[in-house]
């Protein structure tokens, strides 16, 4: 499926507050090549919104043994068993959207994310992160020994890290097919109906039907 986007801009300028900018104009960073933005219908919590739910606890209970722990990018501990977990992952959930030396190179070079979290050493999330902000992007687990629900486990405890840390936002990607309804179940949630940001989730729920 082909990735939703309505622009594409190459930046040189990296600096956190204009990248930062560029995401609050809905653009995100890609796996094409460093510098290349998209802008689409980004999807993003605003953390002075956010608050554990009922349901967020709940997973995150479920994860109570995973550890989540973070690297910088470029990622001096790779190995290739790494890139065979995200191979095997998204050739399971996404009919082979990666390769392992894409893998390879996005955590073992300066591309365009800059940030590693590895969850128990059976899960791992390629992250961009400045002092304002952190999009949480290609997440991946070992499908055979990860607990249940560890997609979901992974991503409650990035945005409730984040909280902690003081940062504004998390942005979890785009909205763009009926099965990325699940990122709409944590408060504080804003999409990018590309002119503006929306709080009306009933409307975004309509448009992926």
């Amino acid at each position: 499926m082909k990735y939703l986007n309505w622009k594409e801009e190459k930046i040189s300028d990296f600096r956190a507050e204009n990248i930062s900018k560029m995401y609050n104009a809905g653009f995100v960073f890609t796996r094409i090549d460093k510098g290349v933005i998209q802008q689409t219908r980004s999807v993003r919590i605003n953390l002075s919104k956010f608050e554990l739910s009922s349901e967020n606890r709940r997973i995150l209970r479920k994860g109570v043994e995973v550890s989540m722990k973070e690297s910088v990018i470029p990622f001096s501990e790779y190995s290739w068993q790494i890139g065979k977990m995200a191979k095997d992952f998204y050739e399971k959930k996404a009919d082979g959207a990666f390769t392992a030396n894409k893998i390879k190179e996005l955590i073992t070079t300066e591309q365009n994310f800059n940030f590693l979290l590895s969850f128990s050493d059976t899960g791992y999330a390629i992250c961009y992160k400045n002092p304002a902000m952190i999009h949480y992007c290609y997440p991946f687990y070992d499908l055979a020994t990860a607990v249940k629900d560890m997609g979901l486990i992974m991503m409650t405890k990035t945005i409730e890290s984040a909280k902690n840390s003081g940062l504004k936002y998390v942005y979890l990607g785009s909205l763009q097919r009926p099965g990325d309804v699940y990122k709409l179940q944590f408060s504080g949630i804003e999409w990018f109906d590309g002119k503006k940001w929306s709080e009306d989730l009933e409307e975004v729920k309509r448009v992926l039907k």
